[in-house]
């Protein structure tokens, strides 16, 4: 089973990175330092009363000594401990280890004792990480110490041994050999224990949490599971099936497909049903994670997401119903707008009629009421066009008819049927066309809708002495339509709005004058042509709205084949 490093874990669980076997490392230094200051207080005695009985002398005396030396190198660990420094100590244990044997006759001499305390040294000195390492090097140090005091003796000369003070060097090494050996394993039992004890917390940690956290191979086979499963996923399946098995067949493909992107290194969600429970979903997030020899593995969350799934659904059947009621509104003003359409047809002809006075004159009321009814119709049916054509749009059965023609001829056409209009209402209409045609493939009824809409606005809320501008011209593969005016202008908060069906800007009185569908048509005509319509306006000082179409086809005429015709001037006339 694997387990996360505790170096991942919060500081507050008391898991916090360098809680394990650096730290405990820190804490053996005192008592390395305590052993090493043993050893000098002990050398430094027992060759002292050595010296003082006569035991021992010369440079045999020199060589027990030199022992102080090592001791107070390791003092210094509590200053500066690290692993090039403790191995620095134990080169000076060598050192001088190999003078004392020298100077005192090797294996033969009364100092044969210290010959083996680079290897208890490096016993002392092995912490958790490096034992084994500095063990060897004491040993060598060791072989080192004793190979130089043979040659020593077999070059000047075994000195006389005092088997009493080699006794007791034998006897001071053995018991500073037990004193490491208790170190070193202290160090290693607390580094156990503080193991044990952070594998436990991060368990804990794990089985409490209320996700189910999985270990998985790449094959989908489960090799640890921590936490909460959610219902309907028995753990133990998962652990003889393996995490596929455990699935929908339909949603194993797509589980694969996740797995493959997590271990390429990139996070992977996925909703999942239980092969035994395919009324549940289960959300399970994966993300690569290499074990420690390097073997790739995944880590899985798995939560229950039943309910998320369940709201989903409910949303979904809550949208379809929506857009069912929606399409059936449009389909019901569609109708509607047929029906209206037939008999109001008759009244604008009956009121047609009286006013042209073709059955004979009328009284001046009468005539009033006939003018009055005629112009009520008219917009009633332009206003049942425009729902007919918006309900169309919605239901997408708007059918766009196009075909080649000069986009001059249908702008004109609409500015002459609103220029009456604007004339009575005192604004100034005015149109900016090119003189060279402007061959579009467009549909020429909706084109004429949008310039009647757009002109028909801007006369509508222009005050009397306002002006209205249409210019239209070619960018490009674009046809570029603009109507601008000197009108009452659009607040900042309510151009957002328009464009929409019924929406409408100003106040009251303004709202009065119109249906909010004129604008909602030109943009829904522009976009079924692939172009866009966009409003600048300024409240107080007026408004322009640009409609461009890509329908350009057909480019302006270049030059005759062969130039121009020269006329040569009569410099005479």
């Amino acid at each position: 089973m694997t387990s996360p490093a505790p170096s991942s874990l919060d500081d507050k669980d008391g898991l916090a990175k360098g809680a394990g076997p650096r730290a405990t490392v820190a804490e053996g230094v005192p008592a390395l330092a305590a052993w090493h200051g043993a050893w000098t207080a002990a050398i430094m005695l027992a060759t002292l009363v050595a010296i003082w009985i006569g035991a021992l002398g010369g440079p045999a005396a020199i060589g027990g000594l030199a022992m102080l030396i090592p001791g107070l190198a390791g003092l210094a660990l509590i200053r500066w401990d690290g692993t090039g420094e403790r191995a620095l100590v134990l080169v000076v244990w060598t050192l001088f280890a190999l003078a004392a044997s020298v100077l005192s006759g090797g294996l033969g001499g009364p100092l044969v004792g210290v010959i083996a305390m680079p290897f208890v040294a490096g016993l002392a000195l092995g912490g958790p990480r490096h034992g084994v390492r500095l063990a060897q090097g004491g040993a060598l140090g060791s072989a080192i110490a004793a190979g130089g005091g043979q040659l020593s003796a077999w070059l000047v000369g075994a000195p006389l041994t005092n088997i009493g003070v080699a006794t007791g060097s034998a006897l001071l090494a053995a018991v500073a050999a037990w004193l490491a050996m208790r170190l070193a394993w202290r160090i290693r039992e607390t580094r156990l224990v503080v193991a044990e004890e952070t594998t436990r917390r991060i368990e804990a940690l794990l089985t409490s949490q209320p996700g189910l956290t999985l270990v998985l191979e790449p094959s989908g086979r489960v090799q640890g599971a921590y936490g909460s499963a959610p219902p309907a996923l028995n753990v133990d399946a998962l652990f003889e099936q393996g995490l596929i098995a455990a699935v929908h067949a339909p949603d194993r493909r797509p589980l694969l497909d996740a797995i493959d992107t997590a271990l390429r290194g990139h996070p992977a969600q996925i909703s999942l049903a239980p092969r035994q429970a395919l009324d549940r979903r289960v959300i399970l997030i994966l993300r690569r994670a290499d074990d420690a020899a390097g073997r790739p593995r995944l880590i899985a969350q798995a939560f229950d997401g039943t309910r998320q799934f369940a709201t989903e659904i409910g949303l979904e059947a809550a949208r379809a119903e929506a857009e069912a009621q929606n399409a059936g509104k449009t389909r019901f003003l569609a109708n509607m707008s047929h029906e209206l359409r037939t008999p109001l047809n008759a009244v604008l002809g009956f009121s047609d009629v009286m006013r042209q006075r073709l059955f004979g004159p009328l009284s001046p009321k009468y005539a009033e009421y006939a003018d009055n009814i005629h112009e009520a119709g008219s917009h009633l049916l332009d206003l049942i066009g425009d729902v007919l054509d918006v309900s169309k749009i919605e239901a997408e059965r708007y059918e766009l008819s196009r075909e080649a023609f000069d986009a001059r001829e249908v702008v004109s056409a609409a500015v002459a049927l609103v220029r009456v209009a604007a004339t009575d209402r005192g604004v100034t209409l005015a149109s900016l066309l090119p003189d060279d045609p402007l061959g579009v493939d467009a549909d020429r009824r909706a084109l004429k809708q949008i310039t009647l809409n757009l002109l028909s606005n801007a006369i509508k809320f222009t005050p009397s002495g306002g002006s209205v501008t249409l210019t239209l011209e070619t960018i490009g593969p674009y046809l570029e339509l603009v109507v601008a005016d000197t009108g009452v202008g659009i607040a900042a908060s309510d151009l957002k709005r328009l464009g929409r069906p019924f929406e409408q800007a100003g106040e009251a009185d303004q709202r009065a004058r119109g249906t909010g569908l004129g604008l909602s048509l030109v943009r829904a005509l522009a976009e079924l042509h692939g172009g866009r319509m966009s409003i600048d306006s300024t409240l107080g000082e007026g408004t322009a709205v640009t409609v461009r179409l890509p329908v350009v086809s057909v480019g302006r005429a270049g030059p005759p084949e062969g130039g121009a015709e020269i006329i040569p001037l009569n410099a005479g006339e």
